[in-house]
């Protein structure tokens, strides 16, 4: 049999049903379940204390694993609730829940309601004071939930070596709802983010610590108990999440510090001597958790899903290694003078024995050294010795049994003042210690990040100076290559002028020859020249003449088929006979002509009249669709009031008939009951009357019942009446609300989407003319180099002419050597004057789209400034609407406030004479009107306190307790 005070931990299993993504995908369900404690899953049976399957309810997952917890906390036992498994397998939804929903809220918000239910149903000697605290471990930090400011907290222990949290925010707390509103503020700063195979994945290991304390006022007996609600962030495969750049990074933490508990869970069942649980700051917050003094339920979600077949066999085996692990708890007391002191006693008188024992044995072990022979009943007995040892408890403990409660020793005021300034002293020295790591890794912290900055600006500075070095190396390219090419000019230069001085020699010989044949050639050339010049001239006009009046014709006649295809006529077709028919193509094009215009003119007083009757059916048209909606919503207004005036007349009429029938057939009970009361008072009285005057009375009876009657229907007939017309009239005061708020809905959502338009509109305009403005830059660049260039090459075509004309004055004529030199001075003449050509022709092309734009900058900067002033306008509409907003969403929350008071006073009244909860106050903190309370800090195992704490007792009295 197991010692009582041991306890293994306790295994849930549940199943979450199939998602949506997982029924898309066709996964196969694949657990089977073989009662209540054990599912098989490939074949193999794995056994907890309970699995759930996935159509398990909130309540029953609570029931089952955390109700029980709520009484042993609060009878000073400390407790660990954890949710573990794969990402996206219901640990939070487990622990969490919605919050606020009785249905689908989980493990937190019940058990906290349950505390406080439990509180309630105890005796109202006990007082309870009640902390929480809310962190998460994110990248391997201890970030507060409850004061953003702390994010790197460290992990220390107290006076017993029990872990905690040091400089965490503890608030104290006096009923669920504050608990609650904790919760929510915590969970607001929570890291969270989506994956492949989540919505909402926890980034993070939450944390929950509820720390109760009660104290007797009569007995003085103190206990204490923590409860560890705890929400682990799930195992991830980065393949099935796509966790990339930061969540990466997280994903890579959650892993290695869930790997870090699975080896401290394993090191505990196999018994090993050393356990890993400095190895995160996760196992060392769970210290005591984890084969401590803690009574520890872990719940193990699961996947059904066949697509995580192999991260749920690993979750099932690691609660059955869990499952074996076991706990030694204890309740947490603190004990008082008298009962210090009987411990003293007994604990002295076990020591007076075993100083006994010891001198028996080595007396004894003397007598064997010395080779004596001991006898039997000389020598010592070991369970005669345990069973004085027993009876001596016995009676110490029936002594204590017996003795009535006497006031404790108390120490001496001088000794008590020592005790309490050396304890001050020591947890001063503490604090400052902690205080000096804490501020040395603030100050590592800070030279960390100053080192990534100056590795940052290092290596930006590295890429500038590659940049500008590739830059230089390109240039120095050009630069090399610009003076090969200079070389080569100046070369070719050179052969030119080695050549000029050649010919320039020969033209100088020849030029005697050249003067004499030149004479002769000149008279006989000039004759020849002006006659075939006179002729070509003549040639050139009348081919001019003919190929413009050709080319007219042919226009003409093309726009003329052109017009007539478009208006509906093909009579005139091209000819390409010769010139004996223009006179004809003359008059039929003119007769075309005529014809054309008058049908043109008609087509445009048609077209207006056209766009006249267009314009009016647009008109109309407006006003019967503003007819038509108008109509509509009357109709729709007058329907709803038919149909609700409709249902309300049934049930009116339904409940009159019902009312009608029940007065009738109560009345008529009525009459038959006094007849017959009358009939056996005649027959006792023994009255002689006739039948007849019975008869009578009876239906005077029944006719004065009628007239009530009918005076009561016509009462209820008129409150009818009056019910009704106050119900039409709220009716239609509530349609017309309706329609209101859905036209302002609808009108808000136009001016939000006209402003995103606008705004879209906007920048592609600033963005067209940053470009436009850029390219103006450009132009006026290119015309300056294009300038240049022009003048250079209008030296050099100067340059050039001159130069030929003094050589070709020079030397007249050349001859069959000289043909050579001057063909290549030509061709270079010619290539330069194309050059210049096609320069020149640039420059106008760029000048005429350097003023097209010029002409469309202003249309667009108008088009601009109507867009600023639209979208200035559509702010101010949107910030009125906003306006608007918040002042009914500050009336609603206003109201909801009030409602909460109402609420909580209900619940306080209600709770009557029950165990109180102590709600401390302490000086310099401001009130505030939030549901949330002070917060303190913890420091060196505890916390200091300088103030007293007021707690209401029952009945209304207020008195101060001494910490």
């Amino acid at each position: 049999m197991a010692d009582p005070a041991e306890c293994t931990i306790k295994v849930m299993c549940r199943f979450r049903p199939l998602n949506s993504s997982e029924v898309t995908r066709g996964d196969k369900y694949i657990p089977k379940f073989q009662g209540e404690d054990t599912v098989i899953i490939g074949g193999k049976p794995y056994m907890f204390d309970r699995v759930f399957q996935s159509n398990t309810t909130q309540e029953q997952v609570y029931n089952a694993c955390a109700q029980k917890i709520v009484k042993d906390v609060l009878e000073g036992y400390n407790g660990t609730i954890f949710a573990y498994g794969q990402t996206s397998s219901g640990k939070t939804h487990t622990m969490e829940g919605n919050l606020h929903d009785t249905d689908s809220m989980g493990i937190i918000p019940r058990i906290v309601q349950d505390i406080f239910n439990y509180i309630y149903s105890m005796d109202e000697n006990l007082e309870f004071h009640i902390k929480v605290s809310y962190f998460e471990i994110y990248l391997d930090k201890i970030r507060d939930l409850l004061d953003v400011s702390k994010t790197n907290l460290s992990v220390h222990e107290d006076k017993n070596r029990v872990p905690y949290v040091k400089g965490c925010t503890e608030r104290f707390v006096c009923s669920p709802e504050e608990v609650m509103d904790t919760i929510d503020e915590g969970k607001a700063n929570r890291h969270v983010a989506v994956t492949n195979m989540n919505e909402h994945s926890s980034r993070s290991h939450s944390i929950f610590l509820i720390n109760v304390k009660q104290e007797n006022t009569q007995t003085e007996q103190k206990l204490s108990g923590k409860l560890y609600l705890v929400d682990l962030a799930g195992s991830e495969k980065v393949s099935k999440t796509g966790a990339e750049g930061a969540v990466l990074d997280e994903a890579k933490n959650i892993n290695k510090s869930l790997s870090s508990l699975g080896n401290v869970i394993s090191a505990l069942a196999e018994g090993t001597a050393y356990i890993p649980y400095r190895d995160s700051k996760m196992t060392r917050i769970l210290q005591d958790s984890l084969g401590g003094n803690c009574r520890t339920t872990i719940v193990i979600c699961c996947s059904p899903s066949s697509f995580n077949e192999a991260e749920t066999k690993t979750t099932l085996m690691f609660g059955q290694r869990a499952k074996t692990i076991k706990n030694t708890v204890t309740v947490n007391i603190e004990l008082t003078a008298e009962q210090w002191k009987q411990k003293y006693e007994r604990e002295k008188e076990k020591n007076k024995t075993l100083r006994n024992t010891v001198t028996w044995l080595e007396n004894e072990l003397n007598r064997w050294r010395n080779g004596e022979s001991v006898p039997v009943e000389e020598q010592f007995d070991k369970e005669k010795a345990n069973a004085e040892v027993l009876a001596l408890d016995n009676v110490i403990n029936e002594k204590a049994a017996s003795t009535p409660n006497v006031p404790g020793v108390r120490l001496t005021d001088v000794e008590k003042d020592k005790c309490e300034a050396e304890l001050a002293k020591l947890y001063k020295q503490l604090d400052d210690k902690d205080e000096e790591i804490n501020q040395q890794s603030q100050l590592a912290e800070k030279l960390k990040q100053q080192m990534l900055d100056q590795e940052e600006l290092l290596a930006s500075s590295r890429r500038d100076h590659e940049n500008l070095q590739t830059e230089l190396n390109r240039l120095q390219a050009e630069n090399e290559a610009s003076k090969e090419e200079v070389k080569e000019v100046l070369q070719a230069l050179e052969e030119l002028a080695v050549n000029y001085d050649q010919k320039s020699q020969e033209v100088e010989d020849k030029t005697k020859e050249f003067e004499t044949i030149s004479e002769e050639l000149s008279q006989k050339s000039s004759i020849l020249s002006s006659l075939d010049s006179e002729l070509q001239k003549l040639k050139e006009m009348s081919n001019h003449q003919k190929k413009r009046v050709t080319e007219m014709m042919s226009s003409l006649l093309k726009d003329l088929t052109e017009i007539g295809i478009a208006v509906g006529s093909n009579d005139i077709k091209q000819h390409d006979g010769g010139s004996g028919l223009i006179d004809e193509e003359f008059t039929v094009a003119r007769l075309y002509i005529s014809k054309m215009k008058s049908e043109v003119k008609t087509m445009v007083k048609r077209c207006k009249q056209l766009e006249g009757t267009q314009a009016e059916s647009n008109k109309k048209m407006d006003e019967n669709e503003k007819e038509l909606a108008a109509c509509q919503l009357r109709i729709s207004q007058h329907e709803a009031k038919i149909k609700s005036l409709t249902e309300y007349l049934q049930n009116v009429e339904q409940k009159k008939r019902q009312l009608e029938e029940n007065v009738d057939a109560l009345n008529e009970e009525l009459v038959k009951l006094n007849a017959q009361e009358k009939v056996h008072a005649m027959e006792k009285e023994n009255e002689i009357q006739t039948a007849n005057e019975v008869k009578e009375a009876v239906e005077k009876q029944i006719h004065s019942h009628r007239e009530a009657h009918q005076k009561q229907i016509s009462s209820l007939r008129d409150e009818l009446d009056n019910k009704e017309k106050l119900i039409t009239e709220l009716q239609d005061l509530n349609q017309k609300i309706m329609l209101e708020q859905e036209r302002l809905r609808v009108e808000h959502e136009k001016l939000k989407s006209t402003d995103q338009e606008k705004s879209r509109k906007l920048h592609e305009l600033t963005v067209m003319q940053d470009r436009r403005e850029q390219a103006r830059q450009d132009l006026k660049g290119l015309e300056e180099t294009v300038a240049k260039e022009l003048q250079t090459l209008h030296n050099l075509r100067k340059l050039f002419v001159q130069d030929l004309a003094t050589r070709v004055k020079k030397s007249a004529e050349m001859d069959s050597d000289d043909t050579g030199g001057s063909a290549a001075q030509k061709q270079k003449i010619s290539f330069l004057e194309n050059n210049l050509e096609q320069l020149t022709k640039v420059h106008k092309q760029l000048v005429r789209d350097n003023a097209d734009l010029r002409c469309e900058l202003p249309k667009l900067e108008k088009r601009l400034r109507a867009t600023a002033e639209r979208v200035k306008a559509l702010e101010s509409a949107l910030k009125e609407a906003k306006e608007n907003a918040a002042r009914d969403r500050k009336r609603y929350q206003q109201e909801v406030d009030r409602i909460k008071e109402a609420v909580r006073a209900k619940n306080m009244a209600r709770r009557g004479h029950s165990a109180q909860i102590a709600k401390p106050i302490r000086p310099g903190q401001q009130p505030v009107a939030s549901p949330t309370h002070p917060n303190i800090n913890r420091s060196g195992g505890g916390f200091y306190q300088n103030s007293q704490t007021v707690s209401i007792r029952g009945g209304g009295s207020s008195k101060p307790d001494k910490n």
